[in-house]
This record gives structure tokens, C-alpha cells and sequence, in this order.
């Protein structure tokens, strides 16, 4: 149950970096609520990565988070903010993807 929490606050962590980058975009009240998707999404965030490494080791718990929300921020950067989508960002968030893996795998 604590990997799904922690895979959880990774997505929220991408949701919190996606409202910065739409408030970035945005001006007045749109740029407010913005604003406060990006606070709502942090608290959320952190308190699921808090509950997640009550069980998980927080070295293992923070790569992942980390991962997950750089993995999903990178991919809506691409598909929302029409970042580009080169060869070496892909193969280095594909590397990514893959020591998320590795870590869960040899975590107890």
C-alpha cells in the first residue's frame, strides 16, 4: 500500500510543477487559482510522501518521488508546453524509468 501512496504523491508532485508552469502562462485571477492548484497539489503531495516513508526507507522513497515527478513533468512539458522531445531527453528519462524500477524492486 505505501508504493501506491508514494506513486500517488509523485503524481501530485507533477501536478504541482504543471500548475507553476500554467500560472508561468497565465495573468490575473487565472494566474491566482494557478497559484493555489500548485499550494493544494504541494500539501497533498507531502503528506503522502510523509505517510509513504513511515513503512518505505526515505532514500528509497525520495528517489522515487523525485523520479516520478520529473518523469511526469518532463512528459507534460513535452505534450503540454511543447518542450522538446529529443533523443537524449527521452533516453535519460527512459533511464530514469528504469532505476525507479530497480529501486523498487531491490527495496524490502
Amino acid at each position: 500500500m505505501n508504493w501506491i501512496i508514494l506513486i500517488i504523491a509523485g503524481l501530485f508532485e507533477v501536478a504541482f510543477a504543471t500548475c507553476l508552469g500554467k500560472a508561468k502562462e497565465s495573468t490575473g485571477t487565472e494566474a491566482t487559482y494557478w497559484y493555489v492548484g500548485f499550494l493544494i497539489c504541494l500539501s497533498i503531495s507531502m503528506v503522502l510522501l510523509l505517510k509513504a516513508t513511515e513503512e518505505l526507507p526515505i532514500g528509497t522513497a525520495y528517489a522515487v518521488w523525485t523520479g516520478i515527478g520529473a518523469i511526469g513533468t518532463v512528459l507534460l512539458g513535452i505534450f503540454i508546453f511543447e518542450e522538446p522531445a529529443t533523443f537524449w531527453r527521452l533516453f535519460f528519462i527512459s533511464t530514469l524509468i528504469i532505476s525507479i524500477i530497480g529501486l523498487k524492486i531491490v527495496s524490502h
